[in-house]
Order: C-alpha cells, then structure tokens, then sequence
C-alpha cells in the first residue's frame, strides 16, 4: 500500500510518497503523541519490520498524517492502530521542526505536532505486532537516565523531544 503524507516541495505542499519523502529528506508533516499516567510516560518499541530504526524505543506513538488529516485525527488513529488505544483525548503542545538521520540514507525532516493525553490507571494497551514489539511505564527521570546511559537504543526523534522539547511536552511532569 502507498502511502502520501504531506510533504513541502519547492515550498508547496504535495502529497508524496513516504519512502520517497524520507528517501530524499524532504520537510513533512508529522505526528508524535506521548501518553502521561501521573509521572509516567508510555513509551514504545519499535517493531522489527519498520523500514526504519526497527527495534529501537520512541514515545508512545509517531506517524504521519494522511493527506487532509488533522494532526488529531491522525494522533487519534495511530494511538489506535499501533497500540490499540481509543478513548483518550490528545492536547495539542506544540508545533516543532527538527531533521534526523534515521539509518539506510534515510532522513526524518519533519514538521511535528506534539500532543499529549493522560491516560486512566486502567488503561488497556495492545500493541499491533506489525508497528510495536513492546511497551513500557517509565518516569521522566528514569527514560532520561535510560536515554544518557544508552542513547543507541532509542530513536533519534525520541532523544531531540527529550533534549530540546521536553518543557513543551511534559512541563510539571519533569518536576
């Protein structure tokens, strides 16, 4: 299946093809959700199969938006079609711009929408094997220690958010 996420080309923005757009680094639309339980933050990890940084742990789900949707509908249905995960009510954060080298001449040049969403103490959580391998609760401090102790592990978007971004996304979580 193809798949065209909105992607700025020659300042336009126009559908493209998603591997093409990482292909050629092209500046796109994306979308990066991280679900708060109290001091924790769901964070998942990535499935083998993705053409991209497989196997390695990003927040709790990041995608891109189809043509013509909302960033929070997109956050609204990739919650749900990578981690089973409907009900919640995603706050808008903030709009970032960051560029990564993701592996295999691959490059995220994205344009993100950051939401949150609180997340209920009984929160059911099921991961699709085809996007998640596994989840995992982990406090603030305990994913930034984990990011500086082993920072290869995690994905390059995931260590930008916590080095740059993380007032915007978790303000008095980070406390």
């Amino acid at each position: 299946m193809t798949i065209m996420i909105p992607t700025w080309v020659d300042g336009t923005l126009t559908p493209v093809e998603k591997l093409e757009a990482h292909q050629r680094g092209l500046r796109h639309k994306a979308v990066s959700v991280f679900v708060l339980k109290g001091d924790e933050v769901l964070v998942q990890r990535r499935a083998m199969g993705k053409y991209h940084t497989p196997g390695l742990w990003a927040n709790t789900c990041c995608t891109h938006p189809e043509w013509n949707e909302t960033p929070l509908d997109c956050a609204q249905r990739r919650l749900d079609e990578e981690l089973g995960i409907k009900g919640l009510s995603p706050v808008h954060r903030d709009t970032i711009e960051y560029r990564a080298d993701v592996g295999k001449g691959l490059i995220e040049h994205e344009v993100v929408d950051l939401f949150t969403a609180e997340a209920p103490s009984d929160l059911v959580v099921s991961p699709n094997p085809d996007e998640v391998m596994d989840t995992r609760w982990m406090t603030f401090r305990e994913l930034n220690q984990a990011v500086a102790n082993f920072p290869n592990r995690f994905t390059p978007w995931l260590r930008i958010y916590l080095d740059e971004h993380s007032a915007k996304i978790f303000d008095d979580v980070s406390a």
